[in-house]
C-alpha cells in the first residue's frame, strides 16, 4: 500500500540532501506549467528549502490558455516567479531552419527552448533546475530529450501519476491543480489521447505487471523499449588507454 505522507517526507529529505551536497544555499528553479507535476515538485521544494529559495518560471509560447493555473500555483506557494514568453525564440529557430520542418521537430523545439530558459534563470540566480517528470511518463518516453526530461535533480521520476496525485493532496495543493487533466502543452491534446491508454491503466501495469493482452499492452511495451535510450547516459567510446 502506497503511503503518500511517508513518501512525501522522504522526498523532502532527499531534496534537502541533494542541495547540501550539490549546491548548498542554491535556489531551486522550477518550470511552472500549471499542471500537477510542476505544481507538486515546486511544493516539495518549498517544504524542503523554504519558499524564499524556490523560483517558478512560467514559459508560455504565445498565449497559454491555462496560464491562470500556473499563477494559482505560484501565488498559493508564495514563491518568486518570472513569466518569460518563449514564442520569439521558438519562431526564431524555426524560421531559420533551411529545410521542411517535421511535426516532431515542431513539437520538440519549444520544450528545449524552455529548458534553455530555465538554465538561463538558474545561472543568474544561483540555482539548480528541477526535473518535473514522473515514472509513468518516463516509462513510455513521454518527454522531450534535453527538454522537459533534463534538469539537475529529479524528485519524482520514480513515482507514478497516481502516486503523484496522492502526494499532491498530502501537500495541500488546490484540487484543481492535482486533478487537472494533463495536456501536453505542445499540440493541444490530452496526454491520454496522445498515448492511447489511461494513466490508471499504465500505473497499474507498472506496479503490478497486470494488464490484459491486447493493443494497449502491446503499445506500452513497444514504447517502453523504444524510449529506453532517453533514460540512459549518453554512450561514449572508451579507447581503453
Amino acid at each position: 500500500m502506497f503511503d503518500a505522507k511517508k513518501t512525501k517526507d522522504a522526498v523532502v529529505r532527499w531534496i534537502r540532501d541533494f542541495f547540501e551536497e550539490n549546491g548548498k544555499g542554491c535556489n531551486a528553479i522550477v518550470g511552472i506549467s500549471g499542471g500537477k507535476d510542476s505544481s507538486i515538485v515546486a511544493a516539495l521544494c518549498v517544504e524542503a528549502l523554504g519558499r524564499e529559495r524556490v523560483i517558478g518560471v512560467l514559459m508560455p509560447c504565445g498565449q497559454q490558455h491555462d496560464i491562470d493555473m500556473a499563477y494559482l500555483l505560484v501565488h498559493h506557494l508564495g514563491i518568486r516567479h518570472y513569466e518569460i514568453n518563449v514564442e520569439d525564440a521558438v519562431n526564431g529557430v524555426m524560421q531559420h531552419l533551411p529545410f521542411e520542418i517535421s511535426s516532431q521537430t515542431r513539437t520538440n523545439i519549444p520544450p528545449r527552448i524552455r529548458m534553455t530558459t530555465l538554465y538561463a534563470v538558474a545561472q543568474s540566480h544561483n540555482g539548480r533546475v528541477a526535473n518535473t517528470c514522473n515514472l509513468s511518463e518516463d516509462w513510455v518516453g513521454y518527454s522531450t530529450r534535453y527538454g522537459d526530461a533534463a534538469g539537475d535533480f529529479s524528485p519524482c521520476s520514480h513515482l507514478t501519476v497516481t502516486e503523484m496525485k496522492e502526494i499532491g493532496r498530502v501537500l495541500g495543493l488546490p484540487d484543481v491543480l492535482v486533478d487537472k487533466t494533463p495536456i501536453d502543452g505542445l499540440c493541444g491534446k490530452t496526454d491520454e489521447e496522445n498515448l492511447g491508454f489511461t494513466y490508471a491503466e499504465l500505473d497499474r501495469y507498472i506496479r503490478t505487471g497486470e494488464m490484459e493482452e491486447g493493443p494497449k499492452k502491446e503499445r506500452i511495451d513497444r514504447l517502453h523499449v523504444l524510449n529506453q535510450f532517453k533514460l540512459k547516459l549518453m554512450p561514449s567510446f572508451d579507447p581503453g588507454i
